[in-house]
């Protein structure tokens, strides 16, 4: 199998000592009481990376788990939640807490635009009974950035439990989850971390654990059940056999990122040259405000057809970069510019190779997208 120059919102491309890692020989991660040990001081170095002193967990399963988990552990029939709606993903939770019986009450925001937050305070002044609240940090399939920091201690002002899917912005945007009073942080291993597509991570609040600890009604659901796991490291005991080759690798990735001092200086400088020379190219983003350093939604001219866009480019130049989903289907291109992705070098060969596309199929970009983002990753 040829592998294409990966330059998708998720997964990513992996570095080296990561994918040695998951290659080290393992141990049986139920009986051996050092994997026990292992996997506490991995948690508490994710704990340190996302800013808290909260539990956290690293369970098997894709990111949509850490979503899924979250409505399943909190939800129960009848309990009023407030699903936070600017995206794709924004909408997605809602169907989670449908399904576990809980009633939805959307707060519809500009899905070009961040939420504004004077108007979701303007709401909560008027109706504030919810049992918890939940918003999706990055929206993946648009790139919008929503302002967490804001929208969190508002909730939790009128006692709001907040449930915070950050998978594509972790690593890549500033993230303070005790500061900001997240009680559940939703992160996957694929995104802005650069490990292989496999794993959630979550930190969980005491006031969420309370609240799971409380509930009426059992937990409809094992693999879903977070409570599950408060006492693992007291008890020695898993509640299912951890993927301890994705962990190993997954404490590799982490560590790179710990080590890296200017991280999110590079997605930031790395994200704003490459808007700027998109722009500046006569491209048009997606997003109006609201601009998430990891993922770069560029609307496609309407002669162009994107599957046809995104084939040509894999095809004659071996880059992978995404379409969108669901109402934005065939009308954006995104490029994941995001942990590993997020390197000078691998942002201009992807620049070439989208101005060459562009001009094979009849737009013709006004200045050169290469010499205008080199420029302005220099000057910031």
């Amino acid at each position: 199998m040829k592998i294409p120059y990966t330059m998708t919102p998720g997964p990513t491309s992996v570095r080296e000592n990561v994918r040695l890692a998951r290659a080290m020989e393992t141990t049986n991660p139920d009986l051996d009481l050092q994997f026990y040990e292992f996997y506490k001081e991995s948690c508490e170095k994710i704990g340190e990376f996302l800013k808290t002193k909260n539990q956290v967990r690293i369970l098997s399963g894709e990111g949509i788990l850490g979503l899924e988990a979250a409505c399943a552990s909190l939800t129960e029939s009848g309990d009023r939640v407030l699903v936070i709606d600017n995206g794709v993903f924004g909408e997605g939770f809602g169907d989670f807490v449908k399904m576990y019986g809980g009633e939805v009450v959307f707060f519809k925001g500009n899905r070009r635009k961040a939420i504004d937050v004077n108007e979701l305070e303007e709401f909560l002044d008027k109706e504030s009974n919810f049992k918890y609240a939940t918003v999706v940090h990055c929206d993946t399939p648009s790139g919008v950035l929503n302002p967490v920091d804001k929208i969190c201690p508002l909730l939790k002002e009128k006692g709001i439990l907040t449930v915070v899917d950050s998978v594509a912005a972790m690593g890549g945007e500033e993230l303070k989850v005790d500061e900001w009073k997240i009680d559940l942080a939703l992160g996957g291993s694929q995104k802005c971390i650069s490990a292989p597509a496999g794993l959630t991570f979550l930190s969980i609040s005491d006031d969420a654990f309370k609240v799971m600890e409380d509930r009426k009604t059992p937990i409809a659901s094992f693999y879903c059940n977070l409570l599950v796991w408060k006492d693992y490291y007291e008890k020695k005991w898993f509640p299912y056999t951890p993927p301890i080759s994705d962990i190993v690798g997954l404490r590799q990735a982490v560590d790179n990122i710990l080590e890296d001092k200017e991280v999110l200086k590079r997605h930031n400088r790395i994200a704003e040259a490459l808007r700027r020379s998109i722009k500046e190219a006569g491209l048009k983003l997606y997003t109006e405000n609201g601009y998430c350093n990891t993922v770069t939604a560029i609307e496609m001219p309407t002669h162009i057809d994107t599957k046809e866009f995104i084939n040509y480019i894999l095809e004659e130049y071996n880059i992978l970069i995404a379409g969108s989903f669901d109402f934005l289907e065939g009308k954006i291109i995104r490029i994941g510019n995001m942990g590993e992705n997020a390197k000078e070098e691998k942002i201009i060969h992807t620049l070439i190779a989208l101005e060459r596309t562009f001009e094979h199929f009849g737009f013709k970009c006004e200045i050169s997208m290469v010499d205008t983002f080199l420029k302005y990753v220099k000057e910031l």
